[in-house]
């Protein structure tokens, strides 16, 4: 099964692409971290993408999706993968479907995670990470067991973003809008868009992405 999670940023689509991973198997692929692998790889895609950053200029598409085909052709996505940040824009969602394409694949579904942007705007202020294992946690909705230790790993280093200012995640969600809004219909037509509600609690959102996918894991989505 291969997926899209889209949504803006808070949104919650790196914790359900976790739970995807562990109650699926998929492995959750995010555009940053398959850059920042290709750079310390030292191969010619990473060359040219740590180039391109060091200029301060945005990553092409092209670097991009040959970083994703190198990335889909590793036996862990033989089954099906996640994509987690990608695509963002039209083009580069007509430049994925052709990638997979040519590979003789092809998308089972982009889930939407539907929120309220100002509710939105709370829930990101108020979260944290654990700065050993990426494990995701809130002060309100998601806080560790044990106060001050990691969950998933034990560890007692947590940061928080700084860009999760409310002025900066405005302006990160009017980008959103203003870019990643519009592929919104290109996977409607396709009959491929599945929409849940965003702002419930982790495990409602969960169940709701397992219905979306026709409730068995590795099922084929549902019709739109």
């Amino acid at each position: 099964m291969i997926l899209i999670l889209l949504g803006p940023p808070g949104a919650g689509k790196g914790t359900q692409a976790r739970r995807l991973t562990e109650g699926r198997g998929l492995p959750q692929l995010s555009t940053g971290d398959m850059l920042r692998a290709e750079i310390a790889g030292g191969g010619e895609l990473g060359r040219q993408a740590a180039a391109v950053i060091e200029a301060g200029r945005l990553v092409p598409d092209e670097i991009v999706i040959g970083i994703i085909s190198r990335r889909i052709d590793a036996q862990d996505c033989v089954g099906g993968f996640i994509l987690d940040g990608f695509p963002r824009t039209a083009a580069q969602a007509e430049a994925l479907d052709a990638l997979l394409a040519g590979k003789g694949m092809a998308l089972d579904a982009v889930v939407l995670l539907q929120v309220d942007e100002e509710a939105l705007v709370a829930r990101i202020s108020g979260r944290f990470t654990c700065r050993n294992c990426g494990e995701g946690y809130h002060d309100r909705f998601k806080q560790p067991v044990e106060t001050g230790r990691c969950d998933k790993c034990g560890s007692t280093d947590f940061e928080r973003r700084p860009d999760d200012s409310a002025d900066t995640v405005r302006e990160r969600l009017r980008v959103y809008r203003g870019q990643t809004e519009p592929i919104l219909p290109y996977y409607e037509t396709k009959g491929l868009l599945r929409r849940v509600d965003g702002m419930e609690q982790i495990g409602e959102v969960a169940a709701q992405i397992d219905m979306a996918l026709g409730g068995e894991a590795g099922g084929r989505p549902s019709g739109g």
